[in-house]
């Protein structure tokens, strides 16, 4: 069983201004897929803050950090950009592949600017901010992450 900490990213939800609903839904999704539940943490689209929140979750031994919101057009939408700052890795087949399949759905799919990639020994995914966005997504990759962890892990070569 591996751990998996979820980190929604939204001005609004940090502040109370609206419920999470994204990360709450992804917390399901883990939890049903077999994986502990680490940490569900909600911070403002704060680069500092997101990297800050991302090392602290690997430093933890966490092997899954899902990050769910600020992967879009906006301004504040920088969780690509902290992401891609404290990970040692990239892992585009992930990002790529949710890309692709989002945009079997819907054409806006293209606009994801989320990444992944991995710090030590964990594997982080950035999700868009909506529901439908978020648990789509992590459907379409949520099978097979189990293998890259175990590789990850030094469980399998």
């Amino acid at each position: 069983m591996y751990k998996a900490s979820v980190i929604t990213i939204s001005d609004r939800a940090s502040s109370g201004e609206y419920e999470d609903k994204s990360g709450a839904l992804i917390c399901t999704m883990l939890k049903d897929a077999g994986y502990e539940l680490s940490g569900y943490i909600i911070i403002p689209d704060e680069k500092n803050k997101i990297k800050n929140t991302l090392v602290e979750e690997c430093d933890k031994g966490v092997e899954l950090i899902i990050t769910t919101g600020g992967t879009g057009f906006a301004p504040r939408d920088v969780t690509p950009e902290a992401t891609r700052e404290i990970i040692e890795r990239e892992a585009p087949g992930i990002s790529e592949y949710m890309r692709q399949q989002s945009m079997r759905i819907t054409p806006r799919g293209m606009l994801s600017r989320g990444i992944s990639g991995i710090r030590r020994n964990s594997l982080i995914i950035n999700l868009p901010g909506s529901p439908k966005g978020a648990t789509e997504n992590l459907g379409f990759v949520l099978p097979h992450l189990s293998h890259g962890l175990d590789m990850l892990s030094g469980k399998k070569e």
